[in-house]
């Protein structure tokens, strides 16, 4: 998925307002009556077993053996690699069930993940790997081209010049002797047929290709019969907006059916506003071509996903790999479903809208199926995150 992206307006904008921004005014008393501004509350608060729902009656082995093999990345950060020799040495096939329980109770504490304003409550989301068809070269009906990351696109890693900017990245193009934003969707469909030739792949439906992006990654069924997995290489640099948003604003749907179901619904009926509807997201995807094995494709961590036991978090709350305690609902044609879903998951990617301590998103894996689950999950839900014992965050 994608990592968070500064917009070049926009970091030019806090630049300029950084240098224009007069000196503070001196500190005076309280006025009378007025309360001050409470704090913002820290995204770690301790925790206890006993305030998961549903702890003791998960598949501990499973989560196990899915932090055991993220291990071989994980082992080499100092916070992981006492935990992860603890867990090479226990047998997770082997080991009764409150065994492993108990393991991961003296190995871990737990920390609930909380808001600045101090609530516990959060969304989440579903994504999933979608499966679309797709050819090596152009040909009917095989016509929405797939690229790489592009020679001209510039990406500045601001952290290297501002470390309190870690996790964003500046993207750009160079025009003259300046750095301007690289083209947004609407701008890129001008330069397809100049660059057709740099295609990796040809698909046939352009509302596919589009959730594709939104995903991160998808499988691709080849003309010939061969199948291929694409993912996240890089992205423009613009800012993700919601097309299901810019319906509901335009009166085009009800909220209710914003879903990517709605959305596709709505194109089928609007051909002639197709590109009107996806250029209201600026925000474009380059991929590079992966075998297509394993259950899922690989995370931020670089680790393969696996369904239903990967989300999605935001790594400045919670570090990439940790367990993850959530306390959730099931999708279903309700907004909100009353059947609970608690399970100790892995965090294992990353995406542009999941912003947030209380925010993740349920990785739900390949095919239509898993793509109705997804589309259809917008939960409130409480986290956990699990960290070693020794470490005080």
């Amino acid at each position: 998925m994608m990592r968070r992206n500064l917009t070049l307006s926009a970091f030019l904008i806090v630049l300029a307002g950084c240098a224009a921004m007069p000196p503070p005014p001196p500190v005076c008393p309280p006025c009378p009556g007025v309360e001050p501004a409470k704090p913002a509350a820290k995204p770690l608060q301790p925790a206890a077993w006993s305030d998961l729902p549903g702890w003791e009656s998960d598949d501990h082995a499973a989560a196990l053996a899915l932090f055991r093999a993220e291990c071989a990345t994980l082992a080499k950060r100092p916070l992981w690699l006492a935990t992860c020799e603890s867990a090479q040495k226990l047998g997770a096939g082997e080991a009764a069930p409150a065994e492993v329980r108990a393991w991961f109770e003296q190995n871990f504490r737990p920390w609930a993940l909380t808001n600045p304003d101090g609530g516990r409550e959060g969304l989440v989301t579903g994504y999933y790997e979608p499966v679309v068809r797709g050819s090596r070269a152009p040909r009917p009906p095989y016509g929405v081209p797939v690229f790489g990351p592009p020679d001209d696109l510039i990406v500045v890693e601001l952290a290297d010049l501002y470390p309190e900017l870690k996790h964003m990245r500046l993207r750009g193009r160079i025009e003259g002797r300046k750095l301007v934003p690289y083209y947004s969707r609407a701008e890129w469909s001008a330069e397809e047929t100049r660059r057709a030739g740099r295609a990796l792949l040809w698909l046939d439906d352009p509302v596919d290709f589009f959730f594709l992006q939104i995903q991160g990654s998808g499988q691709v069924e080849l003309a010939d019969g061969g199948r291929v997995r694409i993912g996240y290489a890089d992205q423009n640099g613009h800012p993700y907006r919601s097309i299901g948003t810019w319906l509901i604003e335009r009166g085009e749907i009800k909220a209710n059916e914003a879903s990517m179901q709605g959305i596709k619904a709505w194109a089928e009926r609007n051909p002639q506003r197709l590109q009107e509807l996806l250029n209201a997201n600026p925000s474009l995807v380059f991929f590079r071509e992966l075998e297509a094995t394993g259950n899922g494709p690989p995370g931020a961590l670089g680790v393969p996903l696996t369904p239903e036991r990967s989300i999605a978090v935001d790594p400045r709350h919670v570090p990439l790999g940790s367990p993850v305690w959530l306390a959730t609902t099931q999708p279903n044609s309700e907004p909100n479903s009353e059947k609970r879903l608690t399970r100790l998951m892995l965090a294992q990617d990353t995406g542009g809208a999941i912003r947030g301590p209380v925010r993740a998103d349920f990785y739900w894996g390949s095919g239509p199926a898993a793509g109705a689950l997804a589309g259809r999950m917008k939960q409130p839900g409480r986290m956990w995150v699990l960290l070693p014992h020794w470490h005080n965050p």
